[in-house]
């Protein structure tokens, strides 16, 4: 009988797990994000956010020299893979996009400016101040870490 549930249990379709991850890294002029994907299927779609705004270091996008930024801004800009985004305004918390092909092992990464707005060094962001911060995928959510990381466990597949 154990046997037999046993070998039941090997032969149903079991959902395979996969991982979306982002990482921030403070740089200047820019600061960057990379977003990893470490699944076993192929994907059509992917809805990603980061908002921001769930930091309690009150963290914007500073994409304009006009706005709620200070000092040193820069759009946002994709340098590794594209994705279709929504509008990132001065001051905006959040960011939407979608990756459309998502393949086993891909990955993309875009610039953009970050300040935060509740510190005297508003231009300087490290991974700590990004603690808070919210990442969502596929129906999951993920906080930021205080190394600047957030994983969203998704369930892409039947394996």
């Amino acid at each position: 009988m154990r046997l037999a549930a046993l070998a039941l249990l090997i032969a149903l379709p079991s959902a395979a797990m996969a991982d979306l991850t982002v990482s921030f890294r403070d740089g200047a002029p820019k600061d960057r994000f990379t977003i990893s994907y470490d699944g076993a299927c192929a994907l059509d779609q992917l809805d990603v956010q980061i908002d921001l705004g769930a930091a309690p270091a009150g963290l914007i996008f500073d994409t304009t020299s006009a706005g709620a930024g200070v000092e040193v801004f820069q759009p946002l800009e994709w340098v590794s893979g594209t994705a279709r985004t929504s509008q990132v305004t001065d001051g905006d918390t959040v960011l939407s996009m979608s990756l459309d092909g998502v393949e086993p092992g891909a990955s993309w990464a875009f610039t953009a400016d970050i300040d935060d707005t509740t510190s005297a060094r508003q231009i300087t962001v490290d991974g700590s101040e990004m603690a808070g911060a919210m990442l969502r995928a596929g129906g999951q959510a993920a906080v930021f870490n205080a190394s600047g990381a957030a994983t969203v466990k998704l369930q892409n597949c039947l394996s």
